[in-house]
């Protein structure tokens, strides 16, 4: 396994290098990241020229990608554009924590439920848990988050409104009285339990239909007609023989999702005012500075590897027939 692990890392180098050559191609020559400047009359040419000789803009594209790469590598992706007084790693690692909070606090959840309806949709498969289950898994694969989302809003806020009574924040990360402690916990998850609700109902959609499918198929399989056949208890067939093996396309999809939803909550994130990866990149983005959205994709691209690893590993631990030399 230590061995497996070791060359699906030296594999990922490759994959990195080629995302990296990727992101910065396509972010350098969608345009001049200094137009704003050069239309700007307060802006002097010297300033635009010290910004283009610190960034190397007048090198050749490749010359650019290299001072980039060093940069990432040795100096943590360096400066933002316009800011050379501030690092991009020091923002970075400020938002990073907040958004992985929303994710597994919404993965978590999520997976629970899900295996929970996935697996009772399959042993009672065309019951009225079963149509219920897949008409609403339906609904959640159609809704869009960012209507979820304000509605969500809207709902807790007018209980806030109506009966005064706080359930949840609708928007930011903290409080005012947040403290430490225990208060700063119960503070946090208040603020992110509407955000976590509207991504944890899109992944439930998915990942029950997943698990549904995947239990149906095992269930029907020779091994666990073999295992009714000993007499075992149905609950005994259903958790231990069944479940086990069903759990595996799940887990690919989850891991893939969860390395995703690290740069893809940007819709959720800016809707409530959280200070996490997507409004980042939003404001980033509006201002134009491609080193800083250059860099918010590299971590994307590094977290899908990273939970593309951790699904494969956990693939031995789900099902001991697979074993990686």
């Amino acid at each position: 396994m230590v061995t497996y692990i070791i060359r699906r890392l030296l594999y990922s180098i490759p994959v990195l290098f080629a995302a990296s050559v990727l992101i910065f191609v396509s972010v350098s020559t969608i345009g001049d990241p200094l137009a704003a400047l050069h239309q700007n009359p307060l802006v002097s040419k010297v300033t635009i020229q010290k910004i283009e000789d610190r960034k190397h803009l007048n090198d050749s594209l490749p010359a650019q990608y290299g001072y980039w790469v060093k940069d990432a590598v040795t100096n943590k992706f360096g400066t933002p554009l316009l800011q050379p007084g501030t690092k991009i790693w020091d923002d970075l690692k400020r938002v990073i924590p907040h958004t992985l909070q929303l994710v597994l606090l919404s993965e978590i959840f999520a997976l629970i439920v899900a295996v929970g309806i996935g697996v009772y949709s399959a042993v009672r498969q065309y019951s009225v848990f079963d149509y219920t289950a897949t008409s609403l898994s339906f609904l959640g694969f159609a809704m869009p988050v960012f209507w979820l989302a304000l509605m969500l809003q809207i709902l807790f806020t007018n209980i806030f409104i109506k009966w005064n009574v706080r359930i949840f924040y609708t928007s930011g990360l903290s409080g005012e009285n947040a403290g430490s402690g225990l208060h700063f916990v119960v503070d946090r998850l208040q603020h992110l339990a509407i955000p976590a609700m509207t991504l944890c109902i899109l992944s439930i959609a998915q990942y029950s239909r997943f698990m549904r499918a995947s239990m149906l198929e095992v269930i029907n399989s020779d091994y666990v007609r073999t295992a009714r056949a000993k007499g075992l208890p149905e609950r005994s067939v259903t958790l231990r023989h069944a479940l086990r093996n069903a759990l595996i396309p799940l887990v690919t999809v989850s891991a893939l999702n969860f390395g995703a939803l690290i740069g893809g909550a940007v819709i959720t994130e800016t809707i409530f005012q959280l200070d996490g990866m997507g409004p980042y990149f939003i404001s980033n983005l509006f201002n134009q500075d491609a080193y800083a959205v250059m860099a918010w994709l590299m971590i994307t691209a590094t977290a899908v590897i990273i939970f593309n690893l951790i699904a494969d590993v956990a693939y031995a631990y789900i099902d001991p027939r697979i074993r990686y030399d």
